[in-house]
């Protein structure tokens, strides 16, 4: 396959942001489609981000085109887990001394991550959802979600970077003999947040991964730059407890006091976030191939989604990014060569994370 004049990425998530800063310092002109408006914009909203643990994979990803630092700065070193079980406190070492994951916004990382594709050459496109792809003329087809007006882009080499529902897959998907299968889980998650102290300060150990295990569920919380903490109840849909059973406020208030005491006092409006916020689901996805005729190549969730709690979706699709451009080196960009080792590689490694 000739060098790519135009590659198009689906998707501007944190994913696809990165992946477009990797082909743009190779000297490829990358444009990012993304569904969403630009959210460096518009107000996140609340309810659907579970803040994000980036690990030893996804820092080697961020290193590989020198912005590991700008990333560091908006995250939160934490050095372990920390076990609240019967109102005791157990300290957990992720690693030796001086060895930790970092915690960082979802929303934050993101916003920086397009920040730096712009920056480098990258062209970003939002309020275009993709409804589907012509992948005999290499067309993405799109429906601008302010004004409703179709339209369709051509591109030498086209990347579904476009999530755990991505319209970049279903298109493969039509194809015969293509694996893919979807399993959801019993849980669903809720997010909730911690307040910060009257000056700011974090109100318990900012320095750790915070986890509330209850057997068949469990509460965790992650530091904010901000003293917050975002918190995220993984919880089963129906049963008892469930989400199912708590169908008021005073049933809320009554099972975080029976079930996680030290929390509630640090959640003030737990009540009208526990109703306001939605419920997310849990889904994993596996699929194969993952790469069409060298036109289309699926990368991060859209690939291989992982229910967050395992804490490697993100790494896993960063180092997606990581082993492509090993890829590009190592074969002087031809794409031929690129794209089958590209998926023998990495499927391996995805499918091994999702089985644990």
């Amino acid at each position: 396959m000739h060098k790519p004049e135009t590659i198009s990425i689906v998707g501007g998530g944190l994913v696809g942001s990165l992946l477009s800063i990797y082909l743009v310092k190779r000297g490829y002109n990358v444009t990012v489609y993304e569904r969403r408006p630009d959210m460096r914009k518009v107000e996140i909203p609340a309810g659907r981000s579970i803040n994000l643990a980036l690990s030893d994979r996804g820092w080697r990803a961020l290193e590989g085109v020198g912005i590991a630092e700008d990333i560091r700065a908006i995250g939160i070193p934490m050095k372990g887990r920390m076990i609240h079980q019967d109102e005791e406190l157990t300290f957990q070492p992720y690693g030796r001394e001086g060895q930790a994951i970092y915690a960082v916004s979802r929303g934050i990382l993101n916003t920086t991550l397009l920040d730096l594709a712009e920056r480098n050459g990258a062209k970003l496109v939002f309020d275009e959802r993709c409804t589907g792809l012509d992948l005999v003329d290499n067309a993405i087809h799109f429906e601008n979600a302010k004004s409703g007006d179709r339209s369709s882009r051509k591109s030498d080499l086209i990347f579904g970077a476009d999530g755990a529902f991505s319209a970049a897959r279903m298109q493969l998907q039509m194809n015969e003999r293509y694996d893919y299968s979807q399993t959801y889980q019993q849980h669903g998650y809720k997010e909730l947040m911690f307040v910060a102290g009257k000056d700011g300060e974090h109100q318990i150990e900012k320095q750790a991964l915070h986890i509330w295990p209850r057997g068949g569920y469990m509460l965790i919380a992650l530091p904010n730059l901000d003293g917050t903490f975002t918190v995220t109840l993984f919880f089963p849909y129906e049963g008892n407890p469930s989400f199912d059973k708590l169908k008021t406020p005073a049933d809320v208030t009554a099972f975080f006091k029976d079930v996680f005491p030290d929390a509630i006092p640090l959640l003030p409006t737990l009540e009208e976030d526990f109703f306001a916020n939605p419920t997310g689901s849990l889904v994993t996805v596996k699929c194969f191939p993952w790469s069409f005729r060298r036109r289309l190549v699926l990368i991060g969730d859209a690939a291989h989604a992982i229910v967050p709690f395992y804490g490697q979706g993100m790494n896993c699709g960063f180092e997606d990014c990581t082993v492509l451009h090993a890829l590009l080196e190592q074969h002087g960009d031809d794409w031929d060569k690129v794209i089958p080792a590209y998926e023998s590689q990495r499927k391996p490694a995805a499918d091994g994370i999702a089985d644990l």
